[in-house]
């Protein structure tokens, strides 16, 4: 993606299914659990590196010693940071306690991160500052096993106000205002409530300290979340542990954000991605399975775990499409095969860009992400040169030019740009950005004939334009080619997300630039200031309604298209520029079990949703430049 946005988060969890042990001895190491933490966390570094953190629970502790260990961190490399810090608790172990480091009690005695359940979140933060207490896992802490709550999550929440109000109307007073808070305490007033209602139901027949072995035996974490979750609107991943050893991940009714798990009778596993999985644990694809929208993993303390519903699933699965297309690492075979998809559907576009001169014709990406797509679309090129040389052969229909040539013909493949691993776009400020981003990328000199060949570049979205404008197109203008065209194996992003991209701020958009400019182009501009008030008095009377539609659907495709062309054609740019995007119902055929597309179409899964696109086209009619949620 040539412009960067940050997205997404990741979470890992690993249960040990066996005591410590069993695996000392089978892999003649106490370190099995935390080896394959930090493969996980590794294997998903994609999805954040604002910060990390790794939560752990001993189950069935002594009291008096330590439980539950935490480390978060933001420094520059936190994975690493994190597991150099558990290491030293290792090695400090392995130094004193000699050969005890292979006994299981002495360890979970006196080594912090040795017990059997695992959690571990990687941060990418879509607002607010950069800070160790933004860090998940999240910890509610209680002196009773059962009370104790460790939370992390893929989420953005879009009614936090009406989530902190009913925490206050349940009597609490939450710290902050922010849906990390507002979850976990929700999820934890619940957790308190289901600890009190197995303590009235048994306290006639138990003494207190027998009570606590039979709350967390009982201990119904499908209920909890189901009275918790029942309020929020977002997309959501969440996992969590209970201090006594239950665990559960919950995923969001629409499935919009992602969760994977594999079980033996070693271990259970949960990631955001399944190649993080197969990595470490090296199982096969098929043994990976996705927990269904509206329910939750749940393992118990004993070890035993299933899926189960705990808010009814939306009848349209909405999965966000953003991770095919992008986000989620395309080691994942189905996304691998979804992406070239996206580009070989691209081809006919292309053909007729080109007017079908593949002789004149040199193709490239922008490295990295789109590299999958572009493998795609050449192969679709290929296959249309595959078509027209069965005509010419089989069919006898005339050619002209040398045969022999047309036979042999390859179309030009070339690495135009290239991105310069040194240099980041590292200030934050958007004054100095655009002077950074200039210096981003790279290109290849003398492969391209001036003025004589188009040159066709693969992106994978286009989201602001920016680095088109200031970086790549900039450069591009230097080999002087005739025509340059620019594909995007995503649609024109029009809309903001909510459910944990930082996408918020529609004007950001190239997409809503140009179709504001063809309103003004066009005389139309009395359409916004109508469309402002529907989006008002909708927001005043919470209709589930998405008015700022009623602007794009003013144009074409084609002409907004067209229009962001313009827009990001730098101002000492001969060459002819077009763009294409793909086409939404394309975006379907590639993705067809993943058909959340409210980027592109506003058609959002949650009223939520459509609340903050509202409220989004209010802000910027009314020039603030804040998030709209």
């Amino acid at each position: 993606m040539s412009d960067s946005i940050k997205h997404e988060c990741g979470i890992a969890m690993v249960r040990l299914r066996k005591p410590l042990s069993y695996f000392i001895e089978k892999y003649g190491s106490p370190t099995y659990a935390v080896n394959k933490m930090y493969i996980l966390m590794e294997k998903q570094r994609n999805r954040g590196q604002d910060g990390v953190g790794i939560a752990n629970i001993k189950i069935n502790q002594k009291p008096g010693l330590r439980y539950i260990s935490r480390y978060r961190s933001i420094d520059q490399e936190p994975i690493k940071s994190i597991f150099e810090k558990i290491a030293k608790k290792y090695k400090k172990a392995a130094k004193e306690g000699k050969e005890l480091y292979y006994d299981e009690h002495w360890m979970k005695d006196n080594c912090a991160f040795t017990g059997e359940v695992w959690l571990g979140h990687l941060r990418y933060g879509t607002h607010g500052k950069n800070s160790i207490e933004n860090c998940h896992p999240f910890l509610r802490q209680n002196n009773w096993r059962s009370r104790n709550l460790v939370v992390a999550g893929n989420f953005n929440m879009t009614n936090v106000d009406q989530l902190f109000d009913i925490l206050v109307r349940l009597g609490q007073h939450p710290k902050e205002k922010v849906d990390t808070v507002t979850v976990m305490e929700k999820i934890g007033h619940f957790l308190d409530e289901e600890n009190n209602d197995i303590f009235r139901k048994y306290k006639e027949q138990y003494t207190n300290q027998e009570i606590t072995e039979v709350i967390e035996s009982e201990l119904d974490l499908q209920k909890v979340l189901s009275r918790a979750c029942k309020d929020f609107d977002g997309g959501y991943a969440m996992a969590g542990m209970v201090g006594h050893g239950d665990a559960f991940v919950a995923r969001d009714p629409g499935g919009i954000r992602p969760a994977y798990y594999y079980a033996d009778d070693e271990v259970i596993v949960v990631a955001s991605e399944k190649p993080a999985i197969k990595t470490a644990f090296n199982v096969d694809y098929g043994e990976i399975k996705e927990i269904k929208p509206g329910h939750a993993l749940i393992i118990k303390k004993d070890g035993e775990y299933g899926e189960y519903q705990f808010i009814q699933p939306k009848e349209k699965k909405t999965s966000c499409s953003f991770e095919r297309i992008y986000f989620s690492r395309g080691t994942d075979p189905d996304i691998y095969n979804e992406r070239k998809k996206l580009g070989a559907l691209l081809v006919p576009q292309i053909l007729k860009s080109i007017n079908f001169d593949l002789k004149n014709t040199v193709f490239s990406y922008i490295p990295n992400t789109a590299e999958t797509a572009f493998l795609g679309m050449m192969q679709g090129m290929e296959d249309y040169l595959s078509a027209k040389r069965k005509e010419v052969v089989i069919d006898k229909k005339p050619h002209m030019g040398d045969l022999e040539e047309f036979l042999s013909f390859r179309p030009r493949v070339e690495k135009i740009v290239l991105k310069d691993a040194k240099l980041r776009t590292f200030i934050a400020d958007d004054n100095h950005r655009d002077e950074m981003v200039a210096h981003v990328y790279d290109t290849t000199y003398e492969v391209v004939n001036k003025g004589k060949d188009t040159l066709v570049i693969m992106d994978d979205s286009i989201v602001r334009g920016t680095t088109l404008e200031k970086s790549i197109l900039t450069m591009i203008t230097r080999l002087r080619p005739k025509k340059v065209v620019i594909v995007s194996s995503a649609p024109q992003i029009r809309f903001p997300d909510c459910y944990g991209i930082d996408m918020s701020k529609m004007n950001e958009f190239v997409a809503f630039r140009a179709m504001v400019q063809l309103l003004k182009d066009e005389n139309k501009e009395h359409l916004m200031g109508e469309v402002y008030d529907l989006c008002v008095q909708a927001l005043a009377n919470k209709e589930n309604v998405n008015h700022v539609n009623k602007l794009y659907d003013e144009f074409t495709y084609e002409q907004i298209s067209a229009k962001v062309a313009e827009i990001v054609k730098p101002p000492e740019m001969l060459a002819d520029l077009e763009v294409i995007y793909q086409t939404v119902g394309n975006l379907h055929k590639a993705c067809p079990n993943h058909s959340g597309d409210w980027y592109f179409t506003g058609n959002f899964p949650t009223p939520g949703g459509t609340r903050v696109a509202n409220q989004s086209y209010v802000n910027f009619m009314e020039g603030k430049l804040v998030r709209a949620y």
